[in-house]
């Protein structure tokens, strides 16, 4: 589940961005829920509050939105993360139960939406437990295989928030010694593995390596890269080779801290904490960030600053949540030109990332028009959340002539919130008009949207065959 930034009592100073943006909160069945898990009456909390009982009334019935300053004294009053009343996870529970009533079994019985915003809403609990037992009870088609070692990496990352901070400050360290030897990172590495470990690394013809960019010959004593691989990417695959070896127990404890033990998840793991530890040696955290902040989070000027690929930027930018020294809270996509998400990072707030399928309106899905480009877009979601982000195309490795090439497009993007602090914002008025996009035709709601290729799921279908509407599907959630 996505995560909000925490909006603590330091923090108050953001409120207006929370509460001033448009967007009314209302959140009345979690004020309720909260009074009483805390065992308070109505006057008592109204008390604490600074406010009425009948303005308390009419919060927790939804008749009031929450203002800036009622939830600040929320928090001064109970020591409270607001993200507990102004978080999304409603959204998300509603459309996990919005999936259970598509099945087979539960055919003929129809829930409007609007009843399933108001049971997770107001019952969070009863709305868990039956989804709870959907999940255990006997399945009519044959159950699925487990999930995998793919699986526990994303459930690892997704737990950390993509953020390990030991791993963290161990390539740190190992980055500080790898100066020593002089400015060029790459240069380092590279001696580091000859003088250190007596592995040489090589760059081979296409031709010798035709199913392999990296491959250690422990016998030979070598470090195979194909000559498809550009400076940045070499670089990065003799990095992932020294943390391998150096950081060997840090990445151990790293993955048995996560609770992964069998031996498929660990090897998929360490490969994946090889990659997180290589990009935080080759891109250190204080300096990085240093320099995210001094250039306005300007990705082409960090990719000449530290010899780097986009790719391995984007990545970068969404593991930045060091306590004390936190950037701004990027999420990151890969996607092919069918739409396949290869890659997916939200770890630090809320996001437009596709739960099934993306959406055609996001320019993510247009930078394949204009391979190499830089495309950014102002976007806005069903709820009034904004986004500003950024598309380009990437290339993975250099190919023979007349061989199919590869295409994928990344894109970052934060919260409309923290937009004034990149570079890339320059000229936008960040409260102008958006493109309005979704997280993909099954989860989408919006009627009039002339892209739409489905309905959304769940919702109740209307056909007429003496009119046709802006799209095919004309349908409510009530």
């Amino acid at each position: 589940m996505t995560e909000i930034a925490a909006l603590s009592v330091p923090d108050s100073e953001r409120l207006p961005d929370l509460v001033g943006s448009g967007r009314k909160i209302f959140a009345g069945a979690r004020v309720r829920r909260l009074r009483v898990q805390r065992g308070l009456t109505q006057t008592r909390m109204a008390g604490d509050l600074g406010v009425s009982v009948s303005y308390l009334n009419l919060i927790e019935r939804d008749q009031r939105p929450l203002s800036a300053g009622f939830l600040l004294r929320l928090a001064q009053a109970y020591d409270l993360d607001l993200r507990s009343l102004t978080g999304g996870e409603d959204g998300e529970l509603v459309d996990d139960l919005s999936k259970l009533f598509t099945d087979p079994r539960l055919i003929g019985i129809d829930v409007p939406r609007s009843e399933l915003r108001d049971l997770a809403s107001r019952s969070p609990a009863i709305a868990h437990a039956l989804l709870r037992l959907a999940a255990a009870s006997p399945a009519v088609a044959p159950e699925p295989p487990p999930p995998g070692p793919i699986a526990a990496v994303t459930r690892m990352i997704d737990a950390a928030g993509n953020y390990f901070p030991a791993l963290d400050e161990a390539a740190e360290r190992l980055a500080d010694e790898l100066r020593l030897s002089g400015p060029d990172l790459n240069a380092a590495v590279v001696d580091r593995l000859r003088a250190r470990h007596a592995i040489t690394v090589r760059a081979l013809p296409l031709e010798v390596m035709p199913g392999h960019l990296r491959r250690l010959d422990l016998h030979a004593r070598q470090l195979l890269l194909s000559e498809s691989l550009d400076a940045a990417s070499r670089g990065f695959a003799a990095a992932v080779q020294l943390v391998l070896i150096e950081l060997k127990a840090e990445i151990a404890d790293t993955i048995a801290a996560a609770g992964i033990s069998d031996p498929l998840d660990t090897r998929a793991a360490t490969v994946a904490m090889g990659k997180y530890a290589a990009a935080a040696t080759l891109m250190p955290y204080a300096r990085f960030l240093a320099a995210c902040e001094a250039t306005g989070y300007d990705v082409e000027l960090l990719q000449a600053r530290f010899g780097r690929g986009l790719e391995q930027v984007a990545h970068r930018l969404t593991t930045m949540s060091r306590p004390g020294a936190r950037g701004v809270p990027f999420f990151f996509l890969r996607v092919d030109r069918a739409g396949t998400v290869s890659k997916r990072f939200a770890p630090n707030g809320p996001s437009p990332l596709p739960a099934i399928g993306g959406c055609a309106l996001w320019h993510l899905y247009h930078a394949f028009d204009r391979p190499g480009e830089i495309r950014r877009q102002l976007v806005e979601m069903e709820d009034g959340q904004r986004f500003l982000t950024l598309a380009r195309t990437i290339r993975t490795a250099a190919l023979p002539w007349g061989v199919p090439r590869p295409g994928f497009a990344i894109g970052i993007g934060c919260d409309v919130a923290h937009a004034a602090a990149l570079s890339w914002s320059a000229g936008l008025d960040l409260g102008g008009p958006a493109t309005p996009i979704g997280p993909g035709c099954a989860a989408c709601h919006r009627a009039a949207c002339r892209q739409r290729g489905a309905p959304p799921a769940g919702a109740h279908l209307a056909f007429d065959e003496r009119q046709r509407v802006l799209t095919p599907f004309r349908f409510t959630d009530e």
